[in-house]
């Protein structure tokens, strides 16, 4: 199996004063806005951190739903956040952390299962192997 998925983005002005608007295939962040501003100054809007710590959170919870589902159990509820940092480094900005916070309710689990089968699916989950950052998990199951 094989997926493909496309982004662009069309920017103009400046780095600082000017901005982006991207177009994807799904259509879903066509005309979404990323610029100096939204990114490091505050300005209410989306930045290119925001959208992998979405990415990272849709992506840890479905691997972890699949893997569940092989280990025999069905999640009632799987809320993850992700909390993505970016930092100065030198003269660049890296994206340094990934902290993942779960709260799960998996009918019939122990929690020392749970736990592997939550670690194995961070490590496996493709925007985690994408990822050259240091990715955290702290979960409650209910």
């Amino acid at each position: 199996m094989k997926t493909t998925n496309t982004a662009t983005t069309v920017w103009t002005g400046s780095g600082k004063a000017g901005e982006g608007r991207f177009t994807t295939r799904s259509g879903v962040l066509d005309g979404a806005v990323i610029s100096f501003r939204k990114r490091f100054e505050g300005e209410k809007g989306t930045n290119p951190e925001e959208i992998i710590a979405a990415a990272h959170s849709g992506c840890f919870s479905m691997a972890l739903a699949v893997q569940l589902e092989k280990a025999g159990y069905e999640a009632r509820r799987l809320e993850t956040a992700a909390k993505v940092t970016l930092e100065q480094q030198g003269d660049g900005f890296t994206i340094t952390r990934s902290d993942l916070r779960l709260e799960a309710d998996v009918p019939g689990i122990e929690r020392e299962e749970f736990g592997q089968i939550a670690e194995a699916a961070k490590k496996g989950c493709p925007v985690s192997k994408l990822l050259n950052a240091e990715i955290t998990l702290e979960w409650t199951l209910a």
